[in-house]
């Protein structure tokens, strides 16, 4: 059967739900079925209200959303507050004493940093006195930050919150060019960064990175006036890159001119930006979400209460890097606000073992815990049993980033979380501040595989490409759309409000004059299928389907029937041209370590899973078996090179990639070691994996 573009054809089969324990259950912040029909959508947008009252206002809001110039929408119009007031000061009468922020580092003789509310207060004043005084500094101006996942960088935000300033954060994994690029983009004239920090076991030089970003920021006519070097150790300096005289300075040679100092919160408009979050696509001008303070620092405080669950006594962690929208929402702003605790770790998380998160959740008392997919399925793959040599206590556990296969969530849930820890498997972007969808704790059952149930206030739909609904419970998907905004949305693209409404509005959009919020559904870019149970399903991006011969086969379901066999740990599929067919799937597999087998065995039994799962239109041209996925920093599979190895096209710069030497392994493997002409691939092939 041929799909249209907007379909892809479904073949998962409905799992089982697990109910969450009546334990946990008893403690949840949000355990009211009725908080649904409060977020109805006869009571939208006041609902919100509940979201924002969690929250210290300075001046409360008039209006509660304006869409007088949709799709640039306004929520909580007329309110003003500060970040920083609401995630350090208003806790320290009750909470000063109490942990803040937990940082660990990679190396397992270092001690830890436990900031206390008091000590967060005390050097996020002192670094906002430099900022203004010495960088110069004020309300409305943007500054980049590169730096690695060290107690320094939410500080530095924090502090740039306290004082208006516009903070871009830049993944400390990105390079000095990339980290250029969103200097450009965003006018920034200070560069804060730090001179080491550590990365599977070696003491990295960071500085560098900031070398070369001013270099290219002024190659392109954007002058940095001074780079603030933090110090990985107080005592020394970890760089052997030589500082610029008259434009470098050590932050901490520098506070000490401001030790003591406080600086008075500067109250902001509930719409002032608060921070701008580059997307990290391959190819074109960097992409600059501009977030809001009012509406933003809402959603994320009340998702971090009702889906993390967050209480002042926990001990959180979510494994991500503060470099990623995940690490802004959901380390830093969401549970600073509820005066949560929230762990902070430095390195990789399987070195110098896949053990190693499961040590520190054991010696900290992790109750809540929160990684990505990749995460799970690296450390599942490394260390399967690891987990059962740990006393864990996980009340709750979260997923993020990408859907997740079955096979890893039940890893996840039986082996981590021994079957007690309720589990919300996210949906949302980085354009979105936070959680889309997933269930709720306390009240839905949890579905493997299943982003679940819309969240309060969040109405989706799915269309086929005429924009026709799909229903739930037809068994097809379509493009999954958002029909009425949220207050964490963001506002605009930095610079580009044009390229803001034709990426994410112009699609479903029938009267671009419009005023009313129901004209203007927010499209997401993923493929989605919603089941009759109501629970929702994302299939990925829409850019990352394989037309095969007008089959349109989500690259996610057949990553997840690769692995149910057994020997297989990571899978990756990606596009190839074929003549007859158009594209046709090829499969690289990585196996388990210590597991012997013969490859050609394994082969069979991957695309005998396929054809079992989904059928034989999606038997894949080749099964490769190969010794390592080239990962990005943060863990993702870089299928984009892949798709490039496979096509025989120029794979471009992987120098930005954790394990770059597995490239020309896997290239020599497809290709061989002779000369190879390079071909020039179709869009749809370029394209492939950008997002991912």
């Amino acid at each position: 059967m041929r799909l249209s573009e907007a379909e892809i054809a479904v073949h998962w089969k409905e799992e089982a739900h697990f109910r969450p324990l009546s334990k946990f259950i008893g403690q949840a912040n949000l355990t009211d079925p009725a908080v649904m029909e409060r977020f109805s959508e006869k009571n939208y947008p006041e609902c919100f209200r509940e979201y924002a009252d969690l929250l210290t206002w300075d001046q409360y809001w008039t209006k509660t959303l304006d869409t007088s110039n949709a799709p640039f929408f306004k929520w909580f119009v007329g309110g003003k507050l500060n970040v920083s007031y609401n995630c350090i000061d208003r806790h320290l009468e009750k909470y000063g004493t109490k942990a803040a922020i937990v940082w660990v580092s990679e190396d397992e003789n270092e001690p830890d940093i436990v900031l206390t509310y008091n000590e967060l207060y005390a050097r996020v004043n002192e670094m906002a006195a430099l900022l203004r005084d010495f960088a110069g500094l004020k309300t409305g101006d943007r500054i980049t930050i590169h730096m690695p996942m060290v107690p320094e960088l939410p500080i530095t935000m924090l502090a740039c919150a306290r004082l208006g300033i516009i903070h871009s954060v830049v993944f400390g994994g990105f390079s000095g060019e990339a980290c250029g690029a969103r200097i450009v983009d965003s006018g920034s004239h200070v560069l804060v960064t730090m001179d080491g920090y550590y990365r599977s076991g070696k003491l990295l030089d960071h500085k560098i990175n900031a070398d070369i970003a001013v270099k290219k920021a002024e190659s392109e006519g954007q002058k940095v006036e001074k780079v603030l070097v933090w110090k990985r150790f107080h005592d020394k300096v970890s760089s052997p890159t030589a500082m610029v005289a008259g434009r470098d300075f050590f932050v901490q040679d520098e506070l000490k001119k401001f030790r003591g100092a406080r600086v008075a919160p500067v109250s902001m408009p509930a719409e002032a930006p608060l921070f701008l979050m580059y997307t990290s696509g391959s190819t074109g001008k960097p992409k600059g979400c501009q977030h809001s303070t009012g509406g933003y620092l809402a959603y994320v405080t009340a998702t971090s209460k009702w889906i993390q669950d967050i209480h002042p006594t926990d001990m959180y962690w979510c494994m991500a890097d503060i470099g990623w929208i995940t690490g802004h929402s959901y380390i830093v702003y969401g549970p600073l606000a509820l005066a949560g605790t929230s762990v902070m770790y430095e390195g990789v998380p399987t070195f110098p073992d896949a053990g190693r998160p499961w040590r520190i959740a054991e010696r900290l008392g992790v109750n809540i815990f929160h990684t990505s997919p990749t995460a799970i399925r690296m450390l599942r793959k490394l260390g399967p049993d690891e987990p059962n040599k740990y006393n864990l206590n996980f009340k709750c556990m979260t997923t993020v980033g990408e859907p997740i296969e079955p096979e890893a969530w039940l890893w996840y849930y039986h082996t981590v979380g021994r079957g007690k820890a309720a589990i919300t498997d996210t949906w949302w972007q980085t354009e979105n501040g936070g959680f889309l969808c997933s269930t709720k704790p306390a009240i839905d059952e949890m579905k493997p595989g299943s982003a679940g149930p819309p969240m309060p206030g969040i109405y989706p739909v799915i269309f086929d490409e005429h924009g026709k609904e799909i229903p739930a419970g037809s068994g097809k998907a379509g493009n999954i759309c958002i029909r009425a905004p949220w207050p964490g949305q963001f506002q605009t693209i930095w610079g580009d409000p044009d390229r803001f409404v034709k990426n994410y509005f112009a699609k479903y959009n029938k009267d671009p004059k419009s005023k009313r919020w129901q004209d203007w559904p927010y499209f997401a870019g993923d493929g989605a299928v919603w089941a009759a149970d109501g629970y929702i399903r994302i299939l990925g991006r829409v850019d990352d389907v394989i037309n095969v011969a007008g089959h349109r086969l989500g690259t996610k379901e057949l990553e997840s029937a690769c692995l149910t066999v057994p020997e297989v740990a990571e899978a990756a599929v990606v596009p190839i041209v074929d003549e007859e067919r158009g594209r046709v799937p090829e499969v690289y597999i990585a196996i388990k370590p210590g597991v012997k087998t013969d490859p050609k065995e394994v082969a069979a039994k991957v695309t005998s899973a396929i054809e079992t799962t989904i059928g034989k239109i999606a038997r894949p041209r080749a099964v490769r078996i190969v010794p390592d996925m080239p990962k990005t920093r943060s863990g993702k599979i870089m299928r984009r090179v892949l798709a490039s190895i496979s096509n025989h096209m120029d794979y471009g710069d992987i120098t930005t990639l954790s394990n770059p030497e597995v490239v020309e392994q896997i290239r020599v493997q497809v290709q061989g070691t002779g000369p190879v002409e390079k071909k020039t691939a179709p869009e749809d092939i370029r394209r492939f994996g950008e997002t991912t």
